[in-house]
């Protein structure tokens, strides 16, 4: 991957998009951590985090949801979205071992986030229902609500309607930019579908082979050439003809 610089500002819903193998997972692994790059930096909120670890990144308010979903699926949702909240535990092993006082009033107040989310995402008809049984639909927003859980600053979204239906994503949409714009959150997402990228998002990066070929509002990356020869499967356009013929 070379020169493929970007930025995510406050507030803002980013996307990346390219033709498969063009680095979109790979660069996003490098932004939460899992693959650290050989050459240049990562900055969140203007410090250096190249070589943090995942973990501590997520302490700092980066969340991620993944390609294929990653979630524990034998347990509830409910379940899955209180290991979410693990993090921000400050009880110690001795404190945490009476349940009465600090214990108690942190589990109170991590399940009243998690509620939270839970009425955000409308899931309270699954709260309590084991993952794997749930439609494929459901166990993404079960995820993203696991992500939520989190409090990010900035939410890494990977191909988060991949295999939906069109009611489906339209749910998920809805919900991406509700995250967007009420909880205010930052969003870097790498999604195919080019109705829902051009529709969500404020600017768009394209790759290509590992390359940043275009960048800017979805008008801007609609109108490019590169990208539509590289990602959306157009023709060059011919050259004009010479005069006289």
């Amino acid at each position: 991957m070379q020169d493929a610089s970007l930025r995510v500002g406050d507030g803002e819903l980013v996307a990346i998009i390219g033709p498969n193998g063009a680095g979109k997972t790979s660069l996003v692994n490098c932004i939460s951590g899992v693959y650290r790059p050989s050459q240049g930096q990562v900055q969140f909120e203007g410090k250096d985090i190249t070589r943090l670890r995942p973990a501590a990144r997520t302490r700092l308010g980066i969340a991620r949801t993944f390609q294929n979903i990653a979630l524990f699926k034998g347990m509830t949702v409910l379940d899955n979205l209180l290991i979410g909240r693990h993090f921000r535990q400050r009880t110690g092993l001795f404190t945490g071992g009476f349940y009465y006082g600090l214990g108690e009033r942190e589990e109170i107040a991590e399940r009243k986030v998690v509620e939270e989310i839970i009425d955000f995402l409308e899931i309270e008809h699954i709260r309590k229902k084991i993952v794997h049984t749930l439609p494929y639909g459901l166990q993404k927003r079960v995820e993203l609500a696991r992500a939520l859980a989190l409090e990010p600053k900035l939410l890494l979204l990977d191909e988060p309607m991949a295999g939906m239906n069109n009611e489906e994503k339209e749910d998920m949409a809805r919900f991406i930019l509700d995250v967007n714009e009420e909880k205010g959150t930052s969003i870097l997402m790498i999604e195919h579908d080019m109705g829902v990228v051009m529709d969500l998002s404020h600017r768009i990066y394209v790759l290509n082979f590992g390359r940043k070929i275009a960048e800017g509002t979805p008008e801007e990356v609609r109108g490019n050439d590169e990208v539509q020869l590289a990602y959306l499967g157009a023709e060059a356009k011919p050259a004009p003809a010479a005069a006289g013929t």
